[in-house]
C-alpha cells in the first residue's frame, strides 16, 4: 500500500509541474479519458482513447455534461489531470484547436 500511495503522490507531483508550465505540456499526445468512479445514476461515457490531448480536451469540454465531467480524469504521458486542470488546459492560450461553444 505505501508503494501506491507514493505512485499516486509522483504522479500528482508531475501534474502539478505540467499545470505551472503549460508550455510544456504536450497537446498533441495520446490521451486516455477515464470516467468517475461513481456508479450512482446513469453513466455518460465509458473509458475512451485520444490519438491527441487536445481532442480529448475537446471532446471532455465541449461534449461532456458537467456533472460526468466532475470525477473524471485525463491520463497524458502517465499525469492524471482532473476537473479543474483539464478546464484550464482547454482555455490555455497553447491549446491548438478552435473552440466551440458547448451545447447545454
Amino acid at each position: 500500500m505505501p508503494h501506491e500511495v507514493s505512485a499516486i503522490n509522483r504522479v500528482r507531483d508531475q501534474a502539478r509541474r505540467q499545470m505551472q508550465d503549460l508550455t510544456g505540456f504536450d497537446f498533441g499526445a495520446p490521451a486516455e479519458l477515464f470516467p468517475s468512479g461513481n456508479r450512482k445514476g446513469k453513466s455518460f461515457f465509458a473509458y475512451k482513447r485520444f490519438d491527441t490531448a487536445a481532442e480529448a480536451l475537446r471532446f471532455a469540454i465541449e461534449e461532456l455534461p458537467e456533472p460526468a465531467l466532475l470525477g473524471s480524469y485525463l491520463e497524458v504521458n502517465e499525469a492524471r489531470f482532473g476537473f479543474h486542470e483539464i478546464n484550464a488546459l482547454y482555455e490555455s492560450a497553447a491549446y491548438p484547436l478552435k473552440r466551440t461553444a458547448k451545447v447545454a
